[in-house]
């Protein structure tokens, strides 16, 4: 299935039905009086997120999204049948924004949580409703209200615990099918991974969710490359993988370089949690793994850990030192939940 993470759709709630003016004219009942129904309220335009969705493929497709309108009130004191509903089905981590892009309307984050993006339009009066003690034959009935019409767009995080970031062949890939049963796809030139990659892992009995993004260049800020795009899908993990080969160039650099568009771009990722790691070190000769460790340490300021995901060597003690850092931020998120926001059109 084709990955797609943005997309603009058109939606309008229905209109609220008619009342109707009408009277009883039973042939032997004097003075019937009015029975004219109500309109029925036309349907609402909801967001649903639900589970087996990683994409907005479907919104490729078909992006206008009408609700029904109300039915018409009718004589004999018969209300109008209200609309029905559209439904927009998205999957967990949409974020819904009006047509600027900027204005966030709506973050779905957990399975089944719902938000009416427009709501419908309240069906008119019939003349029953206006009857009264000194209006005993009313002959007016109100119009039912217009419904609601929007321009949104909807932008796809996917949720995550970890992701990892790097250049690209950094080995992010082969890390991810190594620890998960994920099988993204592996080639030896730049650029193989593109769309973003999810994989459960275990780690001594416990599972969490990595990320895999496709690879980062100097410039990608600016669109050089893939950009940045995909670097929202790990806006909301709890941590990242750093991950730097070892067997190209100056590992200081290439460190340098990633964190330089983590920071371009902004979004708190540059303040997040990092685990620095020198991957493929089943390829390097032990001269080159020191050098490479000691530039790598001096532009992290910090012990990077060595990785190979082909040997399986660090890979371990990379995943507990992952998991440690997403235990720690659960247990904060727990201790002091953010408060929720609902947006009401």
């Amino acid at each position: 299935m084709k990955f797609l993470d943005e997309a603009k759709v058109y939606i309008r709630s229905g209109d609220g039905g008619n009342g109707c003016v009408s009277f009883r004219r039973e042939k032997f009942i004097e003075f019937g009086g009015p029975n004219g129904g109500d309109g029925g309220k036309g349907g609402d335009v909801i967001a649903l997120a639900v589970d087996g969705l990683n994409t907005l493929i479907d919104y490729r497709y078909q992006q206008h999204f009408f609700a029904k309108n109300g039915g018409a009130g009718m004589g004999k004191d018969r209300h109008g049948a209200a609309g029905a509903d559209a439904i927009l089905k998205v999957p967990v981590g949409t974020q819904i924004y009006q047509e600027d892009g900027e204005t966030l309307l709506a973050d779905l984050t957990e399975s089944g949580q719902r938000v009416v993006l427009a709501r419908g339009g309240n069906g008119g009066f019939g003349n029953a409703h206006f009857k009264s003690s000194t209006n005993r034959a009313p002959r007016r009935a109100n119009p039912g209200q217009p419904g609601e019409e929007h321009t949104i767009r909807l932008r796809l995080k996917l949720i995550a615990d970890a992701g990892i970031v790097g250049l690209p062949n950094a080995g992010k890939s082969t890390f991810l099918a190594a620890v998960s049963a994920a099988r993204p796809k592996i080639a030896d030139y730049p650029f193989t991974t593109l769309t973003p990659q999810l994989g459960v892992v275990d780690s001594d009995g416990r599972e969490f969710v990595l990320a895999d993004i496709p690879g980062l260049i100097e410039g990608a800020h600016e669109g050089v490359g893939l950009g940045d795009r995909f670097l929202g899908h790990v806006e909301r993990c709890r941590v990242l993988l750093h991950l730097v080969d070892g067997t190209t160039g100056n590992a200081g650099e290439a460190y340098k370089t990633v964190r330089r568009e983590l920071e371009a771009y902004e979004h708190g990722l540059a303040d997040k949690p990092e685990i620095v790691a020198l991957s493929k070190a089943d390829a390097m000769s032990a001269a080159e793994r020191k050098q490479q460790l000691a530039r790598l340490k001096r532009a992290a300021k910090k012990t990077p850990l060595v990785v190979s995901a082909v040997s399986g060597e660090g890979v371990p003690d990379a995943l507990r030192t992952l998991l440690n850092v997403i235990d720690k931020k659960r247990a904060a998120a727990a201790a002091d939940p953010a408060p929720e926001t609902a947006w009401q059109p």
